[in-house]
């Protein structure tokens, strides 16, 4: 009874499960990596916002009333210009009423106060956010409180577009996916060129073996990986035994011929004898 081929070639399956491995793998990695990228950049962007919050706070905490007037002067142009995506924020948290000092960016608008939001602070003390902004734009927040004393407690808050991430991690997802992509196939090719070259002498001992089935070769000849040695000389020694059942078949054949001619010839001479013997002689 013929055997039943499966549907995929052993090639085909090794190929396979090193393209799917493959691309998982990168699909993780690219994952992970993109997870980190954004961790990355967010802290690289925070860091940036709380050096205008040290500025802020510095301001906040000089003693001159005159200095304290000049609260604001960070340098940075995009805090003047309206609505902007940049603001900046003091909030007085102990008076009858609560004081608040904004950037002009802001134009009379007013960022989410994060105290309010019960978020933790980080190790540094600053809260971290994202929020819509007055214009409906996604801004990341800093906000730290703080407390100079006679003059009251203030949270200090500072927004920028939270954009800037977004565009920095895709442009970091392009050129990740476009490397990924190239790596992939060039796996995906040096995984073919192994599994043919690997299964080379698969297919040579399978022409040697029909070789040998249809009396081309006496035996399974050449040199095999020693994962495949050990199978070719089993298969050598049963066509030896083979041979070996039929040469003593044979033997046994012939012998059973020999052994039942004489008999036979004898029988034949008996009936011719007896033939004779009946008929009558004119």
């Amino acid at each position: 009874m013929p055997l039943k081929s499966h549907r995929y070639s052993l090639g085909a399956r090794l190929f396979l499960t090193a393209a799917i491995c493959c691309a998982l793998v990168l699909m993780l990695a690219g994952i992970g990596l993109t997870t980190f990228y954004r961790r990355s950049a967010e802290r690289g962007f925070d860091e940036r916002l709380s050096v205008y919050i040290k500025e802020l706070v510095a301001d906040l905490a000089a003693p001159p009333e005159a200095e304290r007037q000049a609260i604001g002067d960070l340098g940075e142009p995009r805090f003047d210009l309206p609505l902007s995506g940049w603001y900046w924020q003091i909030i007085r948290l102990d008076g009858e009423k609560p004081t608040i000092r904004s950037s002009r960016s802001l134009v009379g608008g007013q960022l989410p106060k994060l105290l309010d939001q019960q978020l933790t602070p980080n190790a540094r003390g600053l809260r971290e956010t994202y929020v819509s902004g007055p214009d409906d734009r996604a801004l990341r927040v800093l906000e730290r409180e703080i407390d100079v004393g006679e003059d009251g407690r203030f949270t200090v808050a500072v927004g920028a577009p939270a954009d800037e991430i977004d565009g920095d991690i895709r442009d970091f997802r392009f050129a990740l996916t476009l490397t990924f992509v190239l790596l992939g196939l060039a796996l995906v090719a040096s995984t073919l060129i192994q599994v043919r070259f690997g299964l080379r002498p698969l297919v040579r001992l399978g022409t040697a073996v029909g070789a040998v089935r249809t009396g081309e070769a006496p035996r399974i000849a050449g040199q095999y990986p020693p994962d495949l040695a050990p199978l070719a000389g089993e298969l050598n020694q049963l066509i030896d035994a083979n041979r070996e059942i039929l040469e003593r078949a044979r033997t046994q054949v012939g012998n059973l011929a020999h052994a039942l001619k004489t008999p036979l010839s004898v029988m034949l001479n008996e009936a011719e004898a007896g033939g004779r013997a009946r008929c009558p002689t004119w």
